[in-house]
């Protein structure tokens, strides 16, 4: 499809057979895959057909759509409204006013960036630091994405946070919407996992958040641990309720979790480092 001119191509389940996070060693597929390729409006469409190998199709011959031109990528925003978590934290929209002034409230606009609040792992997390007392405390979001997270700790009162994540287009919209939300740039660093500010911040974070999957989670252990001070507290999620065992173990050392939280088949733990971590 992209050699014959195709703008975007999306790969999509066609059986309603959901594929997750896949245990190690597994490499999960589906049985039965929709193809889909996004052309211009006036490309022929019969050349492109012809380019395919003949016996691509089957039983199953292709299904041509005109689609109405629309600014896809920002398609979502007319689904998106204000949400309360907790007791005093709103999630709003930059595009639509806060419907109470008087609450704490986060204006958000995601950009290409993981973070609206929607998904049960943030709505979880969200819960979590509206419980937190987090009065002048310094936090690492690692994963930052949109900066939700990191964000919604400063508008409860975070001195700093250290936001990072590997996507430079996350980073990004963290600094967008730190500027939205009037976020002064030193309150909220952003970083790259490389950057030498992030060993500058070993030993230092009251919370450090980790809004991820297990698998990194579990290869991030060591990382996240030596970034928290003494008795400083860990907040995961990313993770589904058949696996968060399994991270409660790989911690245990060190850490000892509890789920603090479910939503929907996913969960968040919580817990409070009692000694330093190992060689930091």
């Amino acid at each position: 499809m992209l050699a014959t001119g195709a703008v975007a191509v999306t790969l999509e389940d066609n059986a309603d057979q959901p594929v997750l996070e896949p245990a190690p060693g597994e490499t999960p597929l589906w049985n039965n895959t929709r193809l889909t390729g996004l052309y211009r409006a006036d490309t022929d469409v019969d050349a492109v057909l012809a380019e395919f190998p003949r016996d691509l199709f089957g039983e199953h011959p292709p299904k041509i759509d005109i689609l109405e031109d629309k600014d896809w990528e920002r398609e979502w925003i007319r689904h998106y409204q204000p949400m309360r978590f907790g007791r005093r934290l709103w999630i709003c929209p930059s595009w639509i006013a806060p419907p109470d002034p008087t609450a704490v409230n986060l204006l958000l606009d995601p950009g290409l960036a993981f973070g609206t609040g929607t998904h049960p792992t943030t709505a979880l997390c969200l819960s979590q630091l509206d419980s937190m007392q987090l009065a002048g405390a310094e936090l690492v979001d690692y994963g930052c994405g949109s900066g939700i997270l990191a964000l919604a700790a400063l508008k409860l009162g975070a001195a700093n946070v250290l936001g990072v994540d590997n996507d430079p287009q996350a980073l990004a919209a963290s600094r967008d919407n730190a500027q939205r939300n009037a976020i002064a740039p030193q309150q909220l660093p952003v970083a790259l996992p490389a950057d030498p500010l992030v060993a500058r911040w070993q030993g230092r974070a009251d919370v450090v958040i980790a809004n991820i999957l297990a698998g990194p989670l579990l290869d991030l252990s060591p990382i996240l641990l030596a970034l928290l001070k003494p008795q400083g507290s860990l907040l995961i999620s990313g993770l589904l309720e058949t696996q968060a065992q399994m991270l409660i173990e790989h911690y245990k050392p060190q850490i000892l979790l509890h789920v603090c939280g479910e939503r929907d088949g996913w969960v968040c733990l919580r817990g409070n480092l009692t000694t330093s971590p190992a060689g930091a």
